[in-house]
Formats: C-alpha cells, structure tokens, sequence
C-alpha cells in the first residue's frame, strides 16, 4: 500500500518558520490533488492548503499569506512553508494526496500527522 511519510514537524517560537515535507513512497502513475490539513486540540480537521490538477491552489483564510504549499512531482514530495508562525498554529498537521495507480485507480492517502506547536 502507498504511504505518505511527513517530517518536519516540531517545537518553533512565535514568528518563527518551519517546512513540513511529505513524501509518498509506492506505485503512483498520477498525483492529482495535494493537500495539508490540521487538526488542533478540542477542534475539527481544517485545510491548510491544496493543490489540485492542474496547479490550483487554494489556503484557509487564516494562513493566506504566511503559509505555501508546493510540490515536486519527480521527487513524490509536497511541501508546507510555514512562515510567520502564531500560538494558534498549533496543531497535528496532515499531508493528504489523491493518487491514481497505474491501472487508473484513484485512492486517497492520509499520513500519519506531525505536531507543530507554536510557542508564545
């Protein structure tokens, strides 16, 4: 079964940038939407950022500006930039892609989370 592993999750200050990465190993003929979601304490899994075929890309209102999602398709590998980071940043950060194999199967992949907390 196809996987997406993320790394890049930790422990920022206030302001402060980290880079997520997410990187599918498996069969994939074809990517075709990209995305992460967060989901903090006591609330509902949001989107952060996504990328569907073609190329667009939508944000949450609360990261417009701060946050930017990319892809390297050779390398099977999104990204999240997260810059300007704040306290209600905070949460466990998925990485989601949508993934055709190559008998023209789409399956959706969740990974397993990586937590970003935000310190004041």
């Amino acid at each position: 079964q196809l996987q997406l592993v993320e790394s890049g999750g930790g422990l920022v200050q206030a302001g402060g940038s980290l880079r997520l990465s997410c990187i599918a190993s498996g069969s994939i003929a074809r990517v075709t939407a990209v995305a992460w979601y967060r989901q903090a304490l006591g609330e509902q899994r949001e989107l952060v950022a996504i990328i569907a075929s073609p190329s667009v890309t939508h944000y949450a209102d609360s990261v417009k500006g701060r946050f930017t999602i990319s892809r390297d398709n050779p390398k099977n590998t999104v990204y999240l930039q997260m810059n300007s980071l704040k306290p209600e940043d905070t949460a466990v950060y998925y990485c989601y892609a949508r993934i055709q194999n190559w008998f023209g199967k789409d399956n959706d992949y969740w990974g397993q989370g990586t937590q970003v907390t935000v310190s004041s």
